[in-house]
């Protein structure tokens, strides 16, 4: 598939599945945690009035408590993974997400359901970290960003097609069954990976399980300069398309009246992050990751900047709220997978403990900014409007500092994918 230089062989003789059946394997594994966001929202209003939720708002915590947790959650499977290796570690993360999801069917108190969201998210944090450190172990460069570009195009078909499933469970069913459908699901590809994925962590990698060395671990990877700017740059584009994520069954389902459209709309608008996935694929190793991401960002903000006017017109409309919207997702998926590899780079030997330090720093950070910006909803699109802006420009900010105030560089030629060497060692 043209995906540049592979690292040195796995521990496994023969890599199980092939280019094609690994993009699809990992971005699964990816979309459950994906899964237990999305497929929710058409289900917030059902959930409230069955568990006799009074605060239209309070609804959005079945989503807001999850994301946060599930950034706490990221902390230690990579760690963990860097000693045990990817595989035992997966299958214990699938194993609670089957379990937990069980659980959240058969709840009948709300706040019990935010405790089980908790947990599911806890265990669904393995599913989103290991695939970026599997993905690590077996590419670099611009190459590792062409590779997560591709996984994403696939996994992002989870945000556009998630919304639906959920309300297509609930046309024949119960919110309670769009859980069991997560459990079934996670059986599927818990079995795949168990039959077709072997491990990929070098053993001259393993690190000891020590608190020591997993402290140092994650210290060299906050204190990156190269790596943190992009990290949190990253976070804060995350927490306003959380944010929105939060909202937009009462934004857009609700107060823009799209009702039973809402499902196809937030597929739309998903579907733009996809696009700009795929063509990401296309473009990155000519272009280079660094050049592709901050004209995303400067096209961010700009189209941010016209979402605050429009937002502040006497009558915000749907038709001119989803391309605009539609637009800013898809520079997120321009700068997703570009800043996540680039933020990668330096951490060959410690890819593991690397990858959950940088979800735990997105999701925190994300998923907090995300619920203020979702609870701060005021039956208009100004506080979304307001905060994709914010952060838009707080990210360029944030790159400049990790670029030493030089956008645009060329640092991997075109067609050169190298494994860059770990600095600590």
């Amino acid at each position: 598939m043209g995906l540049g230089m592979r690292l040195p062989a796995p521990h496994s003789a023969e890599f199980g599945a092939g280019p094609r059946e690994f993009i699809g394997l990992m971005a699964m594994m990816m979309a459950l945690q994906a899964l237990c966001i999305d497929a929710m929202l058409p289900a917030l209003g059902q959930i409230a009035a069955e568990l006799q939720v009074a605060d239209p708002n309070r609804r959005q915590l079945v989503v807001g408590v999850f994301l946060f947790a599930a950034g706490f959650g990221s902390l230690l499977p990579g760690a963990l993974a860097d000693r045990y290796g990817r595989r035992p570690v997966l299958f214990v993360c699938f194993a609670g997400y089957f379990v937990l999801s069980l659980a959240c069917a058969a709840v009948h108190n709300f706040n019990v359901l935010l405790m089980l969201r908790v947990l599911q998210a806890l265990f669904s944090a393995g599913l989103a970290v290991l695939p970026s450190a599997i993905i690590r172990d077996r590419f670099s460069g611009d190459a590792m960003a062409r590779m997560m570009s591709t996984i994403s195009v696939v996994f992002m078909a989870v945000p556009m097609l998630a919304p639906s499933l959920g309300q297509a469970v609930l046309l024949v069913a119960g919110w309670r069954w769009i859980f069991a459908t997560m459990a079934m699901l996670v059986v599927v590809v818990g079995t795949w990976a168990y039959l077709r994925l072997p491990e990929t962590l070098h053993p001259e990698y393993r690190q000891p399980i020590a608190p020591r060395t997993i402290a140092a671990n994650m210290w060299h990877a906050a204190s990156s300069r190269a790596a943190m700017g992009y990290v949190l740059g990253g976070a804060l584009l995350t927490g306003g398309l959380f944010g929105y994520l939060n909202s937009a069954q009462q934004l857009i389902g609700e107060h823009m009246g799209a009702g039973e459209w809402f499902p196809l709309l937030f597929a739309v608008m998903a579907g733009g992050i996809a696009l700009a996935n795929l063509t990401n694929t296309q473009i990155v190793e000519k272009y280079g990751a660094r050049r592709v991401s901050h004209t995303a960002l400067l096209v961010f903000i700009a189209i941010s900047v016209l979402q605050v006017w429009f937002a502040h017109r006497e009558r915000e409309t749907l038709w001119r709220f989803i391309p605009l919207m539609t637009l800013n997702c898809a520079m997120i998926g321009f700068t997703g997978a570009n800043f996540g590899s680039i933020a990668l780079q330096p951490f060959a030997r410690t890819a593991g403990a690397a990858s959950s330090l940088q979800a735990f720093l997105r999701m925190v950070c994300g998923s907090a900014l995300g619920v203020i910006v979702g609870q701060a909803y005021d039956n208009s699109a100004r506080p979304l409007s307001w905060a994709l802006l914010g952060c838009g420009l707080a990210a360029l900010a944030l790159v400049l500092y990790s670029e030493r105030g030089r956008l645009f560089r060329r640092l991997t030629p075109p067609g050169e994918a190298r494994p860059v060497p770990d600095p600590q060692h």
